[in-house]
């Protein structure tokens, strides 16, 4: 191969491989089908720190859970000044109800749940469609 073909070849690498790119960074994302919301509420005394190292810990899930399409959590918000039943919620979206189960069979989650329960006054776990 002379080095003008090299040349051309080495263009055409070059511009398949930025279509690749483009193509990836425009492709469509996994489209969430089912959703999680996981309420908790902490028990009386629990320090902040706990509470972050809990909120932490969660986030930390939707890198090692495959499963998880989304996930965004936060503090709960007393409506008119009322008695919060929930400290916290964690919302997750799948793609099927099948992934949730694989999600709640994991060994990561029942870890996560093993080391966090001790601080859990209650918990509230709801799974519904996502309407489009």
């Amino acid at each position: 191969m002379n080095g003008k073909s090299r040349g051309y070849a080495l263009i055409v690498v070059l511009m398949c491989a930025f279509a690749l790119t483009i193509y990836g960074a425009y492709s469509p994302a996994r489209k969430a089908q089912k959703q999680q919301i996981v309420c908790i509420k902490f028990k009386n005394g629990v320090e902040s720190a706990a509470v972050e190292q809990h909120m932490n810990g969660f986030a930390a899930l939707k890198h090692e859970i495959p499963q998880i399409v989304g996930y965004t959590s936060g503090k709960t918000i007393l409506p008119n000044q009322a008695v919060a039943s929930y400290d916290v919620v964690h919302y997750l979206t799948f793609q099927s109800e099948a992934d949730i189960k694989l999600f709640e069979q994991s060994k990561a989650y029942k870890e996560f749940v093993a080391q966090n329960n001790g601080v859990w006054e209650k918990t509230l776990i709801v799974n519904a469609d996502i309407r489009p």
